[in-house]
């Protein structure tokens, strides 16, 4: 078993993630749960550093192996809820992470992640879009009226990209919605390169 404190990045004096992406490797290399158990533990610590490593260990194992972190997705959740900024769009990104294993079980709590998201990070709300879009993706119609709404609300920096990842699932018959709603919003974006991806987009749901 990996001791995964004497690897974190903050034991090991360092300031970038290097460390923390070279040991996620490791556990996933060596199919170390027992790392996993101890890395969700030190999440408890009161020490920052050693929560804002763990979590970054925990969501790059994610983007590896996310059946390897699959069954810890409440303690994911409960995270959310820090008032660590940190701490909360880590935990969406392994939620984001571990979606496809995890989705029937996280699905009931959607309103509770879209809350936090809209309260969040821009990088907690672009985590929560790409868990909407990954419901999509699963043929989870009924899920587009909850991005529907985001991309309404979302602020016009954040609406060129997410209308995109939008664009590759939209349901059919919410083209033609999807289209007026983006194309009411076009006179609240005031970059014209960002405008212009908005109406290829459009066009795009027009043919």
């Amino acid at each position: 078993m990996i001791h995964v404190f004497n690897y974190l990045s903050s034991s090991l004096g360092k300031t970038d993630e290097s460390a923390n992406i070279s040991l996620a490797k490791q556990i996933v290399s060596a199919e170390d749960n027992e790392a996993i158990k101890e890395l969700i533990q030190l999440l408890q610590s009161k020490n920052k550093r050693i929560q804002h490593d763990c979590i970054k260990v925990l969501y790059e194992i994610g983007y590896l192996s996310p059946i390897m972190i699959a069954a810890y997705y409440l303690d994911f959740i409960t995270l959310l809820t820090s008032k660590d900024n940190r701490l909360q769009w880590g935990a969406m990104t392994a939620l984001d992470a571990i979606l496809l294993l995890q989705h029937e079980a996280i699905f009931p709590l959607l309103p509770q992640l879209i809350a936090i998201a809209e309260q969040g990070s821009v990088i907690t709300r672009d985590k929560c879009i790409a868990i909407l879009i990954k419901y999509l993706s699963l043929e989870h119609e009924d899920v587009f009226p909850l991005l529907h709404e985001q991309l309404l609300k979302c602020p016009p920096n954040q609406l060129p990209m997410y209308a995109e990842q939008a664009l590759k699932v939209v349901p059919r018959q919410y083209k033609t919605d999807l289209s007026k709603m983006l194309t009411k919003r076009l006179d609240g974006v005031e970059k014209e390169s960002k405008k212009t991806r908005i109406r290829k987009i459009i066009k795009k749901l027009q043919e």
